[in-house]
């Protein structure tokens, strides 16, 4: 069995990506991303300035963090190939289903 080496500063900070989900309007304060995660606030911080040098998420007006525009995009991009993905096999389908027929 392999074992495969991880980085924790990486992980921290999909995490806190992770918990930005859901709240693209509103936002999550630092505060509210340390508690959810059980983080310090000055870690909370170091991930959200890497999510935000990367361009996957902003600050708000507020002073809240959302996921970005390109985050967004990114998960829309996904929508639209499994989309594709799903419109191919149910055209399969239709053709496997009309030859059993014949």
């Amino acid at each position: 069995m392999s074992t495969r080496r991880i980085s924790n500063s990486g992980a921290r900070v999909l995490r806190v990506m992770a918990a930005l989900r859901g709240h693209s309007i509103t936002g999550l304060s630092n505060g509210e991303l340390a508690k959810a995660l059980d983080e310090s606030p000055a870690t909370i911080n170091r991930c959200l300035n890497t999510l935000i040098s990367e361009g996957i998420a902003t600050q708000l007006e507020s002073g809240r963090y959302a996921l970005s525009i390109k985050m967004l995009q990114i998960a829309q991009a996904h929508a639209t190939e499994v989309a594709r993905a799903q419109a191919r096999l149910d055209e399969l389908n239709q053709r496997v289903g009309a030859g059993a027929h014949s």
